[in-house]
């Protein structure tokens, strides 16, 4: 396992997975798992959940059992990854508060995602230490491990520097312990939410994984298309529709779709019900599911052996960078 490179990431156990999920980090997570290259690490971030989900935290066990079963159904494969849960690897509080000691404020203020989100979400109270300083602990997360190498979309590229930046400090004070950690800047494509904004949770305007049919064409006549077709025969500008973008992942004859509704071959309402069927490739991910769910204490067994290996690392990573910085004696 020596030659393999470290690789973690995580998600936040925050509900049922969606299709901004699904492409945005599930397709390249099992891509990255059975390349060969990697040891991969993929955790269930929940306290990462509570920096802005803390006043609510009763879904927190619930969504982690959906999720998993979804990471599953989707191709991860315990037997490739590490599974685990976040906070049953105590060693990631604890790494991430020997860090914050090093982290100036200011470094955490300039995020671009936390200006973002304070703008965003609205009705909770989420200027907390907690949420200000969860980059602090996702650098904790990914240094736990010595991950080399991070997949991550352009809009974390900020929080992936932030770890980079703070490995360079620790090891200039204290001596060598933490790699500096690498982007995978994958090719995963911008999954817009119902609304045109970016699919999310917070949001509201998801499509998610588990959706039934009849579900799914609820929400795909919801979705935001051209305003200015008025007519099934209007010359369309496909830029910025919501059931086009979905095309372009899903429908391999994409740009001769672009070109029907740019020249008023095609209405909107065809074009959604076309997209419909071009969905039903997650009926089988949704099956593959349900089946799983029928094993009574699978996703229970994949994350206490999952979290007993990934212990197995973080106590030893650990233990190094407190000695490191003069808490308990070098071995």
């Amino acid at each position: 396992m020596s030659h393999l490179i470290p690789v973690l990431s995580g998600m936040r156990p925050t509900g049922k997975l969606h299709l901004g999920n699904y492409w945005g980090a599930l397709v390249p997570w099992i891509q990255i798992q059975n390349g060969g290259l990697h040891r991969c690490f993929f955790m269930v971030a929940d306290l990462h959940a509570l920096t802005t989900g803390y006043e609510d935290t009763s879904g927190i066990a619930a969504s982690t059992e959906d999720m998993v079963l979804d990471w599953l159904a989707a191709g991860l494969d315990p037997e490739k990854s590490v599974i685990f849960v976040q906070s049953r690897v105590t060693e990631h509080s604890e790494l991430a508060l020997l860090l914050s000691m090093i982290t100036p404020l200011g470094w955490l203020e300039r995020i671009p995602t936390y200006k973002e989100q304070l703008r965003e979400i609205t009705g909770r109270e989420i200027t907390t230490h907690g949420f200000l300083g969860y980059p602090v602990l996702q650098a904790a997360d990914i240094l736990l491990y010595k991950a080399q190498a991070v997949p991550v979309g352009e809009d974390q590229l900020s929080h992936l520097e932030l770890t980079q930046e703070i490995a360079r400090r620790f090891n200039r004070l204290y001596g060598a312990v933490f790699p500096e950690p690498k982007a995978i800047l994958g090719k995963a494509p911008k999954v817009p939410g119902l609304d045109g904004r970016k699919m999310s949770k917070s949001y509201g305007n998801a499509v998610e994984l588990s959706d039934a049919p009849d579900v799914l064409w609820k929400k795909i006549q919801q979705m935001y298309t051209d305003p200015r077709k008025t007519k099934a025969d209007s010359p369309g500008h496909p830029e910025g529709c919501v059931v086009f973008a979905l095309h372009k992942i899903y429908n391999p004859d994409a740009t001769a779709r672009e070109q029907e509704c740019r020249d008023g071959r095609i209405g909107c309402v065809a074009c959604k019900k076309h997209l419909l069927t071009l969905l039903e490739p997650l009926q089988a991910i949704q099956e593959r599911r349900a089946a799983l769910a029928r094993k009574p204490g699978l996703v229970r067994d994949v994350l206490e052996e999952g979290s007993r290996r990934a212990r197995a690392v973080a106590q030893a990573t650990l233990a190094e960078a407190q000695a490191a910085m003069g808490l308990r004696p070098r071995s």
